[in-house]
């Protein structure tokens, strides 16, 4: 029974900024999206475990009715971009974790594992940016439409606060975090996307931590595009196509 309360209590946590509740756990999830994103930009194999701790604690921010937030609000779109980042996550985790194994082998090198604070060697790197392929683009716009538009009549039949919204900023997020396990250089333009449907909606919606990450989260994603740019540019002849 004690256990049971101290979860409770930490699940309920609730911090107040100008007579406004926010949950500290909206708070602690979004601070870990954020070094999960900063570890993506230095490519950096961590990033993916970090995210997903951010994901799990989110999800039950944005599941607000049925975990009772202050907001009480279910956002489906959102909660259920944190069960598809988990998801995709182990697999980015998977891919950069082979990757990383397999360039320290060509490179003879035996290098630990690097933090999320940590430079990343060019020799040890987890991933190599490059452009999409026209063939991948057209994929990935092909899906944005027809994911869109599904998850908007799914998330509306199951009572989703803002369905239209909600259904890019998910397909969305998807594409993003696919291409940023497969290392293209793309999915930065993509987080941009969906920062410019998700601070209006969550600012709506009263979930004032996340929209705030959301604003800081675009300034960070031009800065990380042009440095993966930078990074494509020192070695051209890995800067296109790929499988």
């Amino acid at each position: 029974m004690e256990t049971d309360s101290l979860f409770l209590t930490l699940l309920n946590a609730t911090a107040y900024v100008g007579g406004v509740p926010i949950l500290w756990r909206e708070i602690i999830g979004n601070a870990f999206g954020l070094a999960s994103a900063i570890g993506g930009m230095r490519r950096v194999v961590w990033a993916w475990p970090v995210g997903i701790v951010g994901n799990i604690l989110l999800f039950t921010v944005f599941m607000g009715g049925l975990f009772h937030t202050p907001q009480d609000l279910d956002l489906y779109g959102q909660a259920g971009r944190q069960v598809m980042f988990l998801i995709v996550s182990v697999y980015g985790w998977w891919r950069w974790s082979s990757a990383k194994r397999r360039g320290m082998r060509e490179s003879h090198t035996t290098d630990p594992s690097r933090s999320i604070v940590s430079e990343p060697a060019e020799s040890t790197a987890a991933v190599q940016p490059r452009w999409a392929s026209t063939s991948q683009r057209i994929g990935m716009l092909i899906f944005a439409v027809v994911c869109t538009c599904v998850c908007a009549v799914v998330f509306q039949a199951l009572g989703s606060w803002g369905p239209w919204a909600d259904a890019w900023i998910f397909t969305g997020s998807i594409l993003a975090t696919y291409g940023m396990a497969r290392g293209w250089t793309e999915f930065w333009l993509v987080w941009i996307a969906v920062d410019i449907v998700g601070v209006p909606l969550l600012l709506t919606a009263g979930y004032y931590p996340s929209a705030a990450l959301y604003v800081v989260y675009g300034a960070f994603v031009v800065w990380g595009f042009v440095v993966w740019l930078r990074v494509q540019r020192r070695a051209p002849e890995a800067g296109t196509g790929g499988a």
